[in-house]
């Protein structure tokens, strides 16, 4: 009770007030057998000294990309984050900052945003972002509403080449909203443009496309927008970012909304977040876009500043008049993504696009030699992930994989039950050419 600030006394007038007459009975409809009776079976308190070093062996017991050789994505990505954006992230003034809620008081922190802003919209070739979201999947549902609200349509088409946790979110955010989700099946990992034509009608409200999809595979957005534009629904993709160093921006597709994830620019995968949502989309959309936006203006005295702009979108203020009940976003996560591409630059965004590229191809060339593994789609171009067809279970080969201090990849057996041979791997501008030839040693001793 030391952590309860309420005395005995405080307690039973609390309990007489509502009529019952203990806390066991108030919280009645928890069952007996998860009572713990007595004290909490922890053991005794450490020192400092010695909680470090029992924290460290615990830490030790965990597979991370710093001890293992990881070929692991699938949306969180182990990409080389140069030592200024940790420099620059944690000075007090940034690691402290929460989203401004006094916006004009914090001028550094907002400029931060509108440069971040103004990247994500080169990078996607959009006309306005916004200062982020939670992650990929969130701005992924949040994008697909307001499409929903800008068409006043209620129905949504998705390609089941997008991540399958990313739909998952999407079919709930639209089933809390009574709007009804499609989704159009793949043909050799790419999206079944016919299927996809077929869906289409006029209560249809977008259609979502994921570039490069789940499975590595470089989508043709072309012919989504088009078929999609035809019937007066809006085109929405899926991106990885780093990706947009080689291939061309969905804006020049024609595309209305380009989501994305962004922790692969300069932020750690730490155990799955926090994660960084991108959002952008056309200039008629602007007064639709949930979330935040800052704007650069000018002050009384004509000098440069920046303002936290429509904010009656938001939740916090004129809820009614809400677009999204988002109403925060990740602000230091984007502060890093802003240090890391500007530290970066274009020239060297585009080669670290490129050696992403040209080593997840030697790796696949490399792979694909042993015997009884391919490609799984070996017709359609790919970024940094590719499928690997396996002469085995997938998973056990990840297992036996672990003990020789290897993370193989996902085993796609979990999401489709006829994949169950199946593996994704991943290969970023962080694996040498020793290890990918290391991991193609220890798989061939495996399959």
């Amino acid at each position: 009770m030391r952590y309860i600030p309420h005395t005995e006394q405080d307690i039973q007038q609390m309990l007489e007030a509502i009529g019952v007459a203990s806390i066991r009975e108030l919280f009645q409809d928890i069952p007996d057998d998860l009572y713990i009776e007595g004290g909490l079976p922890v053991p005794p308190a450490l020192d400092e000294h010695a909680l470090f070093k029992r924290m460290s062996q615990l830490a030790a017991k965990n597979a991370d990309s710093t001890r293992y050789l990881s070929f692991l994505g699938a949306g969180a990505y182990d990409h080389f984050i140069p030592s200024v954006v940790g420099a620059i992230i944690s000075r007090g003034e940034f690691l402290s900052a929460y989203t401004p809620y006094q916006p004009e008081a914090s001028q550094g922190l907002l400029q931060s945003i509108f440069e971040f802003q103004t990247m994500v919209c080169e990078l996607t070739g959009m006309d306005v972002a916004n200062a982020s979201m939670y992650d990929a999947s969130t701005a992924l549902a949040e994008s697909a509403l307001m499409a929903c609200n800008i068409t006043g349509r209620s129905k949504v088409l998705a390609s089941q080449g997008v991540h399958p946790h990313y739909r998952q979110v999407l079919r709930t955010y639209l089933w809390t909203n009574s709007r009804q989700l499609v989704e159009i099946p793949t043909r050799d990992g790419i999206t079944d443009i016919d299927a996809l034509a077929a869906a289409l009608d006029d209560e249809t409200a977008c259609a979502i496309v994921q570039y490069p999809n789940f499975f590595g595979l470089i989508e043709p957005l072309a012919p989504v927008a088009e078929s999609v534009h035809r019937v007066g629904a809006l085109a929405i993709a899926c991106v990885d970012p780093i990706a947009l160093g080689v291939l061309k921006p969905p804006g020049d597709y024609n595309f209305d909304i380009v989501v994305g994830e962004g922790q692969g620019l300069g932020n750690a995968m730490g155990f799955g977040g926090p994660m960084l949502g991108l959002f952008a989309c056309r200039q008629e959309h602007l007064r639709r876009i949930p979330g935040r936006i800052v704007g650069q203006t000018t002050d009384a005295e004509g000098r440069r500043g920046f303002v936290m702009t429509l904010r009656t979108r938001e939740q916090d203020i004129r809820r009614e008049k809400a677009t999204s009940n988002i109403c925060t976003n990740e602000a230091l996560c984007a502060l890093a993504s802003t240090v890391f591409l500007a530290s970066l630059g274009k020239q060297g965004f585009r080669e670290l696009s490129e050696t992403c590229t040209q080593k997840a191809h030697y790796a696949a060339q490399l792979l694909t030699q042993i015997p009884g593994v391919r490609l799984k789609y070996p017709n359609t171009p790919f970024f940094k992930e590719f499928v690997l067809e396996l002469p085995r279970p997938a998973h056990e080969v990840c297992e036996a994989l672990l003990h020789q201090n290897i993370i193989a990849g996902l085993p796609l057996g979990e999401y489709d039950a006829s994949m169950q041979n199946d593996l994704l791997v991943c290969v970023t501008e962080t694996r040498t050419r020793e290890e990918i030839e290391t991991f193609a040693t220890a798989l061939r001793s495996v399959v």
